[in-house]
């Protein structure tokens, strides 16, 4: 099967009301932004999003923001987006903040297969509210969910059938 396709429009066509999304880079740096753009235009709704940060105001996922697609993000870091925090506040938005290792771990769990993991980080914390305890050795942990996607944008300069 040939997944390379002609152009942003194109790739985003099968991302449908609802869906996750993991959304590639660090900060502005390395996002994808012709797919999320496109992804704009085309009005999809409801879209969670998993991505370090949510863009700022008219860039990013913010643009995502400002048209109302997203309803929960997942990610380590909210900066100065002063619409997420408005759209947080007034409950428009769910946001869910991991810390960042914990958020690298969780998106790897979930591309290993494995569903869940215990870890130290967070325990007494306001990240540990409502989540399984556990302690291992005398130390507590707390379980941490993988994160899964329907859908990946990433930000490439080049991308190839995988064919030789």
């Amino acid at each position: 099967m040939n997944k390379v396709v002609a152009n942003a429009q194109e790739a985003i066509q099968d991302v449908f009301d609802g869906a996750t999304i993991m959304v590639g880079g660090f900060g502005l740096c390395g996002m994808p932004e012709n797919l999320i753009r496109a992804l704009a235009s085309k009005g999809t709704k409801s879209l969670t999003t998993i991505s370090n940060n949510a863009g700022v105001d008219g860039l990013g996922m913010g643009l995502l923001l400002a048209n109302g697609q997203i309803r929960r993000h997942i990610g380590t870091y909210v900066g100065e987006n002063k619409l997420l925090e408005k759209m947080v506040l007034d409950g428009t938005v769910q946001l869910d903040l991991v810390p960042q290792g914990t958020f690298s771990e969780r998106i790897r769990a979930g591309g290993a297969g494995i569903p869940a993991f215990f870890t130290p980080t967070g325990v007494g914390t306001i990240v540990a509210d409502g989540k399984e305890a556990r302690e291992f050795d005398g130390r507590p942990y707390i379980m941490e969910r993988a994160l899964r996607a329907d859908f990946a944008f990433v930000k490439a300069w080049k991308a190839t059938s995988g064919a030789t």
